[in-house]
This record gives structure tokens, C-alpha cells and sequence, in this order.
């Protein structure tokens, strides 16, 4: 079953740092199995407070999503993000 990566920054501090992660963030999703669906600055804001930036990545399920974020390839992306920005990552099993 897939799985869904949702990645929300709720604060950029460094848009430098932020710059970095995305040369290297985006490259290992796709090593990792990841599809980009959807990323960049929220539409619309429904309900809740404004965020800057949001990924949503599909995998082929839940263990490939863990995986790609341990890669040393994703780890090297957190690195050049350092305290650039904060973030939830939350990963969410796709509906058969």
C-alpha cells in the first residue's frame, strides 16, 4: 500500500540553508522511491495558521518513506538545512 510523506515547514529562517536542503532533499526522495505530488507554498489556507512551504511524496509504502529519510543522502540534505528552518514530517498509509 502507498504511503504519503507530508513535509510542512512552519518556519524558514534561512532561505540559503533552505536552498541547500531542496538541491539535495529532492534527488534522494526520488533515489529513495519517492514521487513528488505536490510541494511549494499552500493554495489556500483553510483552517490552521500560515506556513511557508509544504512537500507531499508518495512511496511504495510506509518502510521506503522511514528509509528514504535515513539515507545518507536525506542526511546530508538535513545537514545543509541545519537550523535553517523547522518542519513536522509526518508519513501516512495511502487507503486501498
Amino acid at each position: 500500500m502507498p504511503a504519503y510523506w507530508i513535509n510542512t515547514f512552519t518556519a524558514v529562517r534561512d532561505e540559503g540553508k533552505l536552498a541547500a536542503y531542496v538541491e539535495l532533499a529532492g534527488p534522494a526522495m526520488l533515489a529513495g522511491g519517492g514521487r513528488f505530488l505536490a510541494r511549494g507554498a499552500p493554495a489556500a489556507v483553510l483552517e490552521g495558521g500560515e506556513v511557508p512551504r509544504i512537500s507531499l511524496i508518495e512511496f511504495p509504502d510506509v518502510d521506503a518513506a522511514v528509509a528514504a529519510y535515513h539515507s545518507p543522502a536525506y542526511q546530508r540534505a538535513l545537514e545543509a538545512l541545519g537550523d535553517g528552518a523547522t518542519r513536522e514530517i509526518r508519513v501516512v498509509d495511502g487507503v486501498g
